[in-house]
């Protein structure tokens, strides 16, 4: 009988174990499932959190304009330059209302760490130009890099280049309608200006005229 009841024990104690087993398998079953189905825990918080690092590395702060522009006297500039031809200095005056009839634009075109400015001087009446001109910021101050002073001319910066457009006026042509342009496309290589791109416009003279008939059946 004490055999028997020794095998019977052991039984017993196998089965208590199992049932005990079990009971923890399901229990950690139940707090994985709980854990995967809240929001607040569990394995998908990292993914937001390894994304909100990535974008933390990359948002990095640009450079401010006000690091770069400079705001110039242009009419001193011109006025001062050695290289500006003394008719453009003497005919620069103010027109009505006393401001001087010049056009200016900052932008890199030099590859400078301080923006460059182009300075486009024009008539009071029609605003041709009658000079161009770059200017690169040098040792404090402003040097004349560029100039073009075949009327009419006017200069401006295009994605980082200089592009210079000449009209062309024929014999009759007024000013307000010239018979074509050139535009010439400038790079900055090795300290100086060197010509990229030229082309040449004539315009068509038909703008303006009597319309075509529309064709009858």
């Amino acid at each position: 009988m004490r055999g028997l009841t020794g095998a019977g024990s052991s039984r017993a104690r196998l089965s208590l174990q199992a049932v005990i087993t079990a009971a923890a398998v399901i229990t950690a079953l139940g707090l994985f499932a709980a854990g995967c189905a809240t929001g607040g825990t569990g394995a998908r918080d990292e993914g937001p959190a390894h994304t909100d690092s990535v974008t933390g590395l990359a948002a990095s702060p640009a450079p401010s304009p006000s690091d770069t522009y400079r705001r110039v006297d242009a009419v001193a500039l011109v006025k001062d330059d050695p290289k500006v031809s003394a008719t453009v200095k003497r005919d620069l005056k103010p027109c009505s209302g006393g401001h001087y009839p010049v056009d200016v634009t900052y932008g890199n075109v030099t590859g400078g760490s301080v923006d460059d400015v182009v300075v486009n001087v024009l008539t009071c009446g029609d605003a041709v130009g009658v000079g161009a001109y770059v200017y690169r910021a040098h040792g404090g101050r402003y040097e004349n890099v560029f100039k073009a002073e075949e009327s009419p001319v006017y200069a401006e910066i295009d994605r980082g280049d200089l592009m210079v457009t000449k009209q062309v006026y024929e014999k009759g042509d007024p000013v307000s309608n010239p018979s074509g342009e050139t535009v010439i496309t400038y790079g900055w290589t090795a300290g100086r200006f060197v010509q990229e791109d030229f082309h040449h416009t004539d315009y068509g003279n038909a703008v303006g005229g009597d319309a075509t008939p529309v064709p009858t059946e």
